[in-house]
């Protein structure tokens, strides 16, 4: 009953209550953040989402180390068990093991690369259910290989989060219309005074508050 407890109380229900902008299957979203505000975080919350409802997720990293996205992780979870009062020495090893962590390096490595590497997975018999793309310069990223995860994404009837470093706070300024129609979701992190919103640039106008000190979404 400990996990369906952390599952029914996950910070991403306070998200899709307050902004109904939680991905269909087939869809891709897409966070931004100048850096250093919380995209990880936030990129961390809807994996362990996906883990604890004993779904497939792959993280996959283009600016951390493996060790520091695990990190990461037992972080996010711990402070999530400690609001239900959950102990997870005995439970941390089930909900992980559906967890595929991936790091590579942006100069060497596409988007239609990681698409092979997710294909190559599935085939060794590894069930997909969610990919996050974490620190991905997307500026860089042309709308031809986007298009080609995005395509990978829908057919596989997964869904997919990304994260981008980006400062303004309209959508137009997040990035080019083309790449943008990629995603069905877009939204924004940003601190003003002590309080950490994440605004929905698309697909609604809601926002969901996050935990200054433990980056978690919260009511």
């Amino acid at each position: 009953m400990e996990k369906e407890d952390l599952l029914k109380f996950s910070p991403i229900r306070y998200f899709e209550k307050a902004t109904e902008a939680n991905l269909k299957s087939g869809e891709m979203g897409l966070i931004t953040a100048k850096k250093g505000l919380g995209k990880t975080s936030v990129l961390v919350q809807f994996g362990i989402d996906t883990l604890l409802n004993e779904k497939g997720l792959v993280h996959v990293s283009f600016d951390q180390e493996s060790s520091n996205v695990i990190a990461w992780y037992s972080s996010i979870l711990a402070e999530i068990a400690k609001k239900r009062n959950v102990n997870l020495d005995e439970i941390s090893s089930t909900i992980y093991r559906n967890r595929t962590i991936l790091n590579f390096n942006q100069e060497t490595f596409t988007l239609p690369k990681v698409v092979n590497t997710l294909k190559a997975l599935k085939a060794s018999g590894i069930n997909l259910s969610q990919v996050v793309v974490d620190g991905l310069n997307l500026a860089n990223t042309s709308k031809e290989d986007l298009d080609c995860f995005a395509e990978f994404i829908k057919s596989e009837e997964m869904t997919s989060w990304f994260s981008y470093t980006n400062e303004a706070e309209t959508l137009k300024e997040t990035l080019e219309a083309p790449k943008l129609e990629a995603f069905a979701t877009v939204s924004h992190l940003a601190a003003k005074g002590k309080e950490v919103t994440l605004s929905i640039l698309k697909n609604g106008d809601g926002k969901v508050v996050l935990d200054a000190k433990t980056l978690l979404f919260t009511k």
